[in-house]
């Protein structure tokens, strides 16, 4: 089998109902040399079948990586999921959100030597988030600003994320005062350089993980690219119940110490030696 340019990592954990949709977006995708990499914190059984069965009508190649449930251990599965890929360069997405059609392909086009990639989200809320279907999804209906207005989006400056494309997104992208970070809900790198930084800190749960990898990447001298108006995804809503103060305050203690001493690396990453 060919192995594919680009890999997908896509995090996820019973929410089985929001990955089907992701993973309908992926099938609409304008290029097809990817492959998507689940990287499962321990969801139940419901989630593997729904997979087994995406497996058999996507136009994509599926691969799951999944671990016991032991509490939020994103970073640990995602860790795993890098190990699994087969491409030399990494997007990396949630369960939670739809890329638009050319999510992919915007990706492809801007990926360059000594860079990530750094985009964002668009929120919905939640009655949107469930009404959403499969043909929504499939003729790209709910990326309309109309359509998303006409069950009741609200208006905001950020409707601009979906309003533009083309030179008016690359615009907005140069004028954005929103920093070039990590994001693990969109973001994209080579693997050689998530590899060269030992991938995400495993001491971290949740609350800022993705940035501070993002952070040892600059410190290895590896840029940043803003293009959050570029590479859009629709984030559906759901409830947060494994945030929590402890795991902020030692994330944020270990993303300060990533910054003050710059570290380029972990000892508590992929490579545990």
């Amino acid at each position: 089998m060919k192995a594919p340019d680009i890999s997908v990592i896509i995090s996820t954990y019973n929410s089985v109902e929001w990955l089907k949709k992701v993973l309908w977006g992926y099938n609409t995708q304008t290029i097809n040399n990817f492959e998507v990499v689940i990287a499962d914190d321990g969801s139940r059984e419901e989630t593997k079948t729904a997979i087994e069965e995406l497996k058999k009508v996507v136009n994509y190649s599926i691969t799951h990586v999944w671990h016991k449930d032991n509490g939020f251990q994103k970073s640990q599965i995602l860790n795993k999921a890098i190990v699994e890929t087969r491409a030399p360069y990494i997007i990396m997405s949630d369960g939670d959100c739809i890329p638009r059609k050319d999510f992919v392909e915007i990706h492809n086009n801007y990926k360059e030597e000594g860079y990530f990639l750094s985009g964002g989200y668009f929120k919905l809320p939640m009655n949107i988030s469930e009404l959403i279907s499969k043909e929504d999804i499939e003729t790209n209906t709910c990326f309309s600003i109309s359509w998303l207005k006409k069950h009741g989006l609200n208006a905001s400056f950020k409707n601009n994320k979906l309003r533009f494309t083309g030179f008016g997104a690359k615009f907005l992208n140069t004028v954005t005062t929103t920093k070039a970070t990590w994001n693990g809900h969109n973001s994209s790198g080579w693997k050689k350089d998530i590899l060269a930084v030992n991938g995400f800190d495993e001491r971290m749960q949740y609350g800022g993980q993705d940035r501070e990898l993002g952070e040892r990447l600059v410190n290895l001298g590896v840029k940043t690219k803003q293009i959050r108006y570029s590479a859009i995804v629709i984030h559906l809503d759901h409830p947060r119940g494994y945030a929590n103060k402890e795991s902020w305050k030692i994330n944020n203690d270990i993303r300060k110490e990533t910054r003050n001493l710059k570290h380029k690396t972990t000892k508590f990453g992929i490579n545990k030696e």
